[in-house]
């Protein structure tokens, strides 16, 4: 893999998590005006952003494990970070929006 495409992969991992970051926000802002259909739906849009990242993540993984090495520019090492604070912050958003709708039962 060569460095245009070390970047290129590095720029969808940003882009599709960016993406699921915001999705995960505004679930966690929808479900705060107890639109809990929206916010679910905003955690699914969250979860297919994140799959795609995943896959460009692991094109990278795969080249590495085939023996492939390259040198790490920082814009991909920026772009992990990016990958990992979406997948937390979804997963933080799922069980914001939950308790949320399990406060509004009682």
């Amino acid at each position: 893999m060569n460095k245009e495409e070390l970047y290129n992969l590095s720029f969808q991992l940003i882009l599709h998590s960016g993406n699921a970051r915001s999705l995960a926000m505004e679930a966690i802002f929808a479900s705060k005006e107890k639109n809990f259909t929206e916010a679910y739906e905003k955690l699914k849009e969250a979860d297919i952003e994140i799959t795609s990242a995943h896959m460009f993540q692991t094109q990278l993984i795969h080249a590495e494990a085939a023996g492939e090495s390259f040198d790490i520019p920082i814009i991909l090492i920026h772009a992990q970070d990016h990958l990992m604070t979406a997948m937390t912050l979804k997963d933080l958003a799922r069980e914001m929006v939950e308790i949320r709708q399990e406060m509004n039962k009682g």
